[in-house]
């Protein structure tokens, strides 16, 4: 049996008994007692947020949920920032260095298929369309780890040196058609305007890594992300005379099979690595109607701003001149305005950190992911302040993580065990930063 789909009496009974995460004999001694006086209650958070998700700039429940928790801390919080944003400075009792720390709260338009007795039954309007709504890639985790954090730190606060934003993201996958959102926005209204912070650290759970393990790199970590919108546009026509219009599905169609020579045939993938993808193709309503256009929404990833470009300017003449081969024509948003810069990590800030890393896991649980084609929106926070971003492992330990669901899928489980993994990794950076080498 699969461990990402548990029956609902085997995932108590595990819940009930998740160990806490191997405490190295180097992780700070608040460290240690924070997560052991913590972890009950970041789970309880974590599956009340993953029961009530809620899709991009629609987290109100979630903003209020956090909001409510840094007041009862004694902070005062922002709300309402980028739409749903929530964000409270600590200041701690000595001078000492400022640090921003971010978690995304948004779900994504995906119907749980996990047996668990807090799986989301929750739906929403997504694209006109009534879906289901998933926390698929674990930002209900995310949450839940800073709201642990910030506890941690405020019972700190007299010994703690410098200053502590936190972060409390809104559509970290994205806005809804026509709306801002997400960590550019956050950044356009000011969130490092008062408070320029040193650095800024990210997490991010991962189904790609067992429980236990983190992974992190210097320089390059994810994609830049460019999202395309492409109309084809033909004649409309009965099915059996083709010949009497422009058929935009045959256009459409060989679109997508020229486009894919833009990576394979037209791209140096030695130097770094490529992405194009076609995410979905609409159009038509009857068999035997030819429509009058066809909609085609895709993703390219790059690594390299001259490779990034070259790869738009090509999507861009493949289009047009597919499209023209059949006499059809095209309206191309390449790319659309929703696009993600190249998350970068510090170099210098992630080889000072490595070791915290490791502190909260062990030695030979830190390891470097290589190149990722997924992108995040972190990146627009790193590109103002030196920043690092890592991963936990998520997938159950002795689960292969290349047989577990991915994030994004709907039968994607978090080992609970990430939640107590991601609390002592960003405690301790966050520590080992603010006392600069302290013990």
């Amino acid at each position: 049996m699969q461990p990402r789909l548990l029956p609902t009496a085997l995932a108590c009974l595990l819940a009930a008994s998740l160990p806490l995460a191997a405490v190295s004999a180097q992780q700070r001694p608040e460290v240690v007692e924070a997560a052991r006086t913590l972890q009950s209650k970041v789970i309880e958070w974590r599956r009340d947020i993953h029961q009530h998700p809620e899709l991009g700039n629609r987290e109100t429940r979630t903003a209020a949920l956090v909001a409510a928790h840094l007041r009862s801390l004694g902070l005062e919080p922002r709300t309402g920032i980028a739409t749903t944003g929530v964000t409270a400075v600590l200041k701690g009792g000595r001078p000492g260095p400022r640090i921003a720390l971010r978690a995304d709260m948004d779900a994504l338009p995906v119907t749980e298929r996990v047996d668990l007795p807090f799986a989301s039954k929750a739906t929403a309007t997504f694209r006109g369309e009534t879906v289901g709504v998933m926390h698929a890639c674990g930002h209900d985790a995310h949450v839940a780890i800073l709201m642990g954090v910030a506890e941690a730190l405020v019972a700190m606060r007299d010994e703690l040196p410098g200053e502590v934003l936190f972060i409390f993201q809104p559509a970290e996958e994205g806005a809804p058609e026509g709306e801002a959102g997400g960590a550019e926005e956050m950044l356009a209204q000011g969130v490092f305007a008062d408070f320029r912070p040193d650095a800024v650290f990210g997490l991010h759970v991962s189904s790609s890594l067992n429980a236990g393990r983190i992974a992190v790199r210097p320089g390059p970590l994810m994609a830049a992300s460019d999202a395309f919108e492409i109309t084809v546009k033909g004649r409309q026509t009965h099915g059996s005379r083709p010949w009497n219009g422009v058929d935009p599905v045959v256009a459409a169609a060989d679109l997508v099979s020229t486009a894919q020579t833009i990576v394979s045939r037209r791209t140096d993938i030695t130097r770094l690595p490529v992405v194009l993808t076609f995410g979905a193709v609409k159009g038509g309503i009857r068999h035997n109607i030819i429509p009058d256009q066809v909609e085609l929404i895709g993703t390219i990833r790059t690594f390299d701003d001259d490779m990034r470009q070259a790869v738009l300017d090509d999507l861009r003449n493949v289009a047009g001149h597919v499209a023209a081969a059949h006499g059809a024509t095209v309206e191309a948003r390449i790319p659309i305005d929703h696009n993600y810069p190249v998350t970068v990590n510090d170099p210098a800030l992630a080889a000072r950190m490595r070791p915290s890393l490791e502190q909260a896991v062990g030695e030979g649980n830190v390891l470097d992911p290589g190149l990722i084609t997924g992108a995040e929106d972190f990146s627009f926070f790193a590109r103002e302040v030196p920043g690092l971003f890592f991963f936990v492992g998520a997938t159950p330990r002795g689960v292969d993580p290349a047989n577990a669901a991915s994030n994004h899928s709907p039968e994607f489980f978090l080992d609970e065990e990430a939640l107590d993994v991601g609390l002592r990794a960003m405690l301790q950076v966050s520590l080992d930063y603010l006392h600069g080498g302290e013990g």
